[in-house]
Formats: structure tokens, sequence, C-alpha cells
């Protein structure tokens, strides 16, 4: 039940990573435009298949479990400590952007928190 329970919480942690890759997959010359427009480093090409691959990998290994499980929550942390600080920086803004960015920062942050939960009980559930 517990490994039941894990794979569901992982999965819906998780949901917004991979269905994102999937997108940007099946629309690749949109995922570039989006690099462009965050980080406006050329070739975004290249970044948006790290993007990708970032949110495939650490969704895979989290939802592995076990020691991959510990790596998956390092690769999607620091992917999304990386990407919030990029597009959400709310110390910049003022008026209701400063106040919806502040929000979405904050949130996402409480994913790294939950990313580093499902990677101690991967290790738990799973074994090491």
């Amino acid at each position: 039940m517990a490994r039941g329970f894990y794979t569901l919480a992982v999965l819906l942690l998780t949901s917004a990573f991979w269905l994102s890759a999937i997108y940007k997959m099946l629309d690749f010359q949109g995922a570039i435009q989006e690099v462009r427009g965050l980080i406006g480093v050329e070739p975004a090409s290249v970044f948006a298949m790290l993007v990708i691959a970032a949110q495939l990998s650490g969704s895979g290994l989290l939802l592995w479990g076990g020691r991959a499980s510990v790596l998956g929550a390092i690769i999607l942390s620091g992917f999304t400590v990386a990407a919030t600080l990029l597009a959400h920086p709310w110390w910049i803004k003022d008026g209701i952007d400063r106040v919806r960015d502040f929000n979405v920062f904050f949130e996402h942050l409480g994913l790294v928190g939950g990313f580093m939960l499902a990677g101690i009980a991967g290790l738990q559930i799973r074994g090491r």
C-alpha cells in the first residue's frame, strides 16, 4: 500500500513537469521560443532539450524510488529553483505583478520541499 501511495504522490507532484516536457516535445519550436524569452541565450534549441531532459529524467528517477529518487529530487529541485529565479523575479516588479510573482515564486519553493521529501520517502519506500 505504501508503494502505491508513493507512486501516486510522485505522479501528482511531478505531473506539471512531465506534462510540460511532453508538450515541449510536441511543440519544440514553442519550447525554443520559451527559452529565448526567459534567458535569451543561444542556441536556445540546446537549452530547450536540456529542459525537457531535466523534466523527464528528474520525474522518472523520483518515480523509480530508492537512490534514484534522491537524484531525481536534486534534478527537479535545481531545475525548479533556476526556472523560478528566471521566470518570477518578484523583487524587481511592482503592484499586482509583484504579488503574482511573489506567490508563484514561493509556491515553486514549496514544490522543491516536496521533491526533497519525496526523495527521502523514495529511499524508505523502495529501499536503498
